[in-house]
């Protein structure tokens, strides 16, 4: 069912900015505004967003895409990368004190992503599909019959923390998570250990562009470990396609092609042989774009 009301607002919540807008009819993003995601007051920042983007015009439908962990039935949610959110801000009841009234539709960044990509990006046509993040962390998406799966709490599709190795302590307490090995901070860290004197992950990747030996390995490890992450993701869900982005996606080939060549290794199942991983087309709009296409949908 389409939403009839034209006050229609997007959120994305991420671990180093938001970004808010208005959504036009056909989905389209109008006036799109960012804020870097300060250290301390992250809801003061958020809820001044949101104020420059609504402005004076009323607002009826609200679609938030949040960095997980999530809790779409509490209406929480606990990025791991906002420290001062770590135990669950309650974003939906603070968005809805600020617009009373208003619709307000909750999902991971990652199902936001996925949807995105789906209706308007490299997923176009492709009802099954996975989508992930590669940047900051790892997140992700699951798109199953051209809707979002959401999970008991809304966090399906959380793919950073599938374990690919025994070694790399990850920042949800567990270990060996992909977003542990495979994420630029994650990438620059292992870089670093092997003696690389750099500190980005775009300084990791124009090292590796020009020949340094450290940072092809790195982002070889890493393609590698993507690759083993995507095929056992895949395996369980039944999709052919999976659409990646980020900005630590957009390393280039020495992060793709070990990629390509990890999926070819370990996708041996009939029913995924043919698994295609694909760059995302809506770059870092993506999660914006999807919490747009929330509020067009009751």
């Amino acid at each position: 069912m389409r939403s009839s009301g034209k006050g229609r607002i997007a959120l994305d919540i991420g671990g180093t900015k938001f970004a808010a807008a208005r959504v036009a009819g056909d989905g389209t993003l109008e006036g799109v505004e960012t804020t870097p995601t300060p250290k301390v007051g992250v809801w003061d920042a958020c809820a001044a967003l949101l104020g420059k983007v609504a402005g004076t015009e009323p607002v009826d439908r609200i679609g938030i895409g949040s960095a997980g962990p999530i809790d779409t039935v509490a209406g929480t949610t606990g990025p791991l990368n906002i420290a001062e959110w770590r135990n669950n801000f309650g974003i939906v009841a603070a968005v809805q004190d600020l617009f009373p009234g208003a619709e307000i539709t909750f999902a991971i960044d990652g199902g936001c992503a996925a949807l995105a990509e789906y209706r308007y990006g490299a997923a176009r046509g492709v009802p099954n599909l996975l989508g992930m993040v590669v940047s900051t962390g790892i997140g992700g998406g699951i798109v199953l019959d051209g809707q979002i799966v959401r999970g008991r709490t809304g966090n399906a599709g959380h793919v950073g923390h599938i374990v690919v190795n025994n070694e790399d302590p990850c920042a949800c307490g567990g270990v060996g998570c992909i977003e542990a090995v495979a994420s630029g901070p994650s990438t620059v860290r292992w870089a670093q250990a092997q003696g690389w004197a750099g500190t980005t992950g775009i300084e990791l990747s124009k090292a590796a562009a020009t020949g340094d030996p450290i940072g092809v390995a790195a982002l070889h490890r890493s393609g590698t470990a993507l690759g083993q992450a995507i095929s056992s993701a895949a395996a369980l869900l039944d999709v052919d396609l999976v659409v990646v982005g980020g900005g630590f996606a957009q390393s280039g080939p020495l992060l793709w092609d070990p990629l390509q060549e990890s999926l070819r290794r370990h996708a041996g199942l009939s029913f995924i042989k043919e698994l295609r991983v694909v760059p995302a087309e809506l770059g870092g709009l993506g999660t914006l774009t999807g919490a747009g296409a929330l509020t067009l949908d009751s």
